[in-house]
């Protein structure tokens, strides 16, 4: 399993909402895909303009997969642009 950890920052002045609507759409659609366990968008407590992705895929093929999926190619961009930075994170579970 592979776990993603996207944290975006928007930039100052950002209409909110419009990043947000054009993430749940990555959202709805994400869920769809074969090989996505888990895909949320989460807001920081303390700073609206923080939000986070949190993602849990089968494994990197599922990954690599959505990341040549239409919705993200054509809304990711715009999403982009909407932000001061974005830092993403991928993980594996340690076994134990």
């Amino acid at each position: 399993m592979i776990r993603v950890v996207c944290k975006a920052k928007l930039k100052p002045g950002v209409d909110i909402e419009e990043y947000l609507n054009l993430a749940r759409e990555v959202v709805k659609e994400t869920r769809k895909e074969k090989g996505c366990i888990m895909y949320t968008l989460n807001e920081d407590i303390n700073d609206s303009s923080i939000l986070t992705n949190i993602e849990e895929w089968v494994d990197e093929e599922a990954l690599n997969q959505h990341n040549k999926s239409e919705h993200v190619l054509n809304i990711v961009p715009k999403l982009r642009e909407l932000r001061e930075s974005t830092e993403i994170n991928l993980y594996r579970e340690v076994k134990y």
